[in-house]
């Protein structure tokens, strides 16, 4: 999910708002078309008999030795698999170990949609890495329509929102109905640039293409790490694949649950973030001596709002306005090694001094992006990472044309507004934010799919391992207990307390040491007491639990020039939203 959105917490919990949205229909993996079915199978044998030529980089990449690159070609439409090909970018480093412990591949995704991987076997140089990267192939690659693979547009580059812009917690019918008519526009967009090949885009489609890549990668079994959104395709392929799974990773993930698919767990999201708001808060006023934006979360509360108010009326170096501000602050929420610079930021506003600010959070121009590689869900800041290289609005393209496509959605703005009028009493910070990124999903012109029932019964798979840290935002705690209730078998391990989007491979040592032993000897932590299966089954509870990494250390504003934002690794660094900007 996208990234991109509770209250306090004694006043808002998830499940407080209840969507009038109608329930989804369900689709099995046996109600997947037939030809699809066999085109998957078609298009395996086709990748597994080519292989992927492996070679240096091209430079566009910007992916340095020993990291080589490839391709692999997999059908538009999977109903005709010997029909139009499209070529996905595939990236690898190989495993440095001997010979005689080599696993194989293990190939990651970080979600979006719209995000690309083949930077993930850079991954191999950091130290929580090397253990794996010593025993498998690291491998990436940009999905469908990411970048070079088939890229999808939705507008024109030119016509990308470069700030500064508004972004009202109480918005005016004014404003609604402009953000209507935008989202009109670029619903139409998509529709008329990427033509009759957006209906393939979709999260079906992407488990599907996984496991061609499999094939062409020559594994009889995958073994895949998802992250975020990445979590949802790779509980398709579970579901769809359950043989062809060797050992699966879900870090971070969304809820699965056809009802909750998309719509719902947007609602979900925003609640969320208000909760992992006030935890930003309450830790920048426990350094009020560092920052001044306060001694009470509601005085840093207070001190934002300033800024924002100061924004709206002459905005920071011209670019950035009250919307870049909370781009940069939603960027903080998925990540807390942003906190730092963040308050840094703003208590250098307010002493007068925007730079900071501007540096964080203004817009990079369109020509600025063209071949560049920046974090595909920073939109606030960066522009986008492997998406076409004359096209910064890429992944929000990416983002909407799969979530859109994936289910249906509210047609009649009337229920967006209903939901989120009252959701944003309670959760102000990022739900009138989170209706704009999805909003053009009610005016979408390609079908709407019914959501496969993610699903497998005890014994189907082998042991799955589930990450999730408790007070994550982007992908809300009881998305993770759910998958965890519907693959029979899996483990969870959960960071208790804290609240970084995606935490393998992160600061915590007590959560890499159970993703380095799973993915090494294939363990999960034990069962424990007996509970109910997704059929009514006794099946063991497999859980665990990690203390929380540190909170972040106070950067003061001498220092915070030496500061440097986190990568977006594994477990290195998660930024904001797809669909800011627009």
């Amino acid at each position: 999910m996208k990234s991109v959105a509770l209250l306090l917490t004694a006043l808002l919990a998830p499940t407080a708002v209840v969507p009038t949205a109608h329930p989804l229909p369900r689709a099995s993996a046996a109600d997947a078309p037939p030809a699809a079915r066999s085109g998957v199978a078609v298009a395996a044998r086709a990748a597994a008999a080519q292989g992927i030529r492996f070679g240096p980089c091209p430079a566009v990449e910007k992916l340095p030795a020993p990291v080589e690159c490839g391709t692999v070609r997999v059908p538009l439409d999977y109903a005709a698999p010997r029909g139009t090909l499209i070529p996905l970018t595939v990236s690898r480093v190989k495993a440095s170990g001997p010979a005689s412990g080599r696993q194989g591949a293990l190939v990651y995704n970080p979600g979006g949609p719209g995000a690309s991987s083949t930077y993930f076997p850079l991954a191999a140089r950091l130290p929580a890495w090397q253990r794996i990267s010593a025993a498998y192939d690291l491998v990436g690659y940009a999905p469908r329509g990411v970048g070079r693979s088939a890229p999808v547009s939705c507008q024109d580059p030119a016509d990308r929102t470069q700030g500064p812009t508004l972004a009202p917690t109480v918005p005016s019918e004014v404003f609604k109905q402009e953000r209507i008519a935008r989202a009109r526009t670029y619903a139409q967009g998509c529709a008329r640039r990427t033509g009759a090949a957006l209906r393939h885009y979709t999260s079906l489609d992407n488990a599907r293409d996984l496991e061609v890549l499999r094939a062409a990668l020559g594994q009889r079994r995958l073994t895949f790490m998802g992250a975020s959104y990445g979590t949802y395709f790779g509980a398709l392929y579970a579901t769809l694949f359950p043989h062809r799974v060797r050992r699966m990773v879900f870090d971070a993930p969304v809820n699965p649950a056809p009802e909750q698919v998309w719509y719902v767990n947007n609602l979900d999201q925003s609640a969320a973030f208000e909760r992992r708001w006030a935890d930003f808060r309450t830790w920048a006023a426990k350094h009020d001596r560092v920052y001044g934006l306060g001694t009470t979360a509601a005085e840093v509360a207070e001190n934002y709002e300033r800024v924002r108010a100061e924004l709206a009326a002459a905005p920071a170096g011209g670019r950035v306005g009250p919307g870049q501000l909370h781009g940069a602050m939603l960027q903080a929420l998925y990540d807390d090694r942003f906190w730092a610079a963040r308050a840094g930021a703003l208590g250098a506003y307010l002493k007068g001094d925007v730079r900071p600010l501007v540096a964080q959070a203004a817009p990079v121009r369109a020509a600025q992006t063209a071949g560049t590689k920046n974090d595909p869900k920073d939109a606030s800041k960066n522009g986008t990472k492997n998406g076409p290289k004359d096209d910064p609005g890429n992944a929000a393209a990416v983002y909407t044309a799969v979530e859109c496509n994936d289910a249906p959605w509210p047609r009649d703005f009337a229920v967006w507004d209903r939901d989120n009028t009252r959701l944003a009493r309670l959760a102000p910070f990022e739900t009138w934010d989170n209706v704009w990124a999805n909003l053009p999903c009610a005016y979408w012109q390609a079908p709407h799919q019914k959501p496969l029932d993610v699903r497998t019964g005890p014994g189907v798979l082998p042991p799955v391992l589930i990450l999730a840290a408790e007070r994550d935002a982007a992908a809300p705690y009881a998305g993770a207990l759910e998958l965890q209730r519907r693959l029979g078998g899996a483990a969870l391990v959960t960071e208790r307390g804290a609240g970084t989007h995606g935490i393998g491979g992160g600061p915590n040592a007590c959560v890499n040491g159970y993703l380095e032993r799973y993915l090494l000897t294939g363990a999960v932590p034990a069962g424990t007491t007996g509970a109910a299966g997704n059929q009514g089954e006794k099946t063991p509870v497999r859980r665990a639990s990690c203390a929380p990494h540190p909170e972040p250390d106070p950067v003061s504003l001498e220092r915070l020039a030496d500061f440097r934002e986190p990568s977006d690794l594994p477990g290195q660094g998660v930024a904001a939203r797809l669909g800011a900007g627009r």
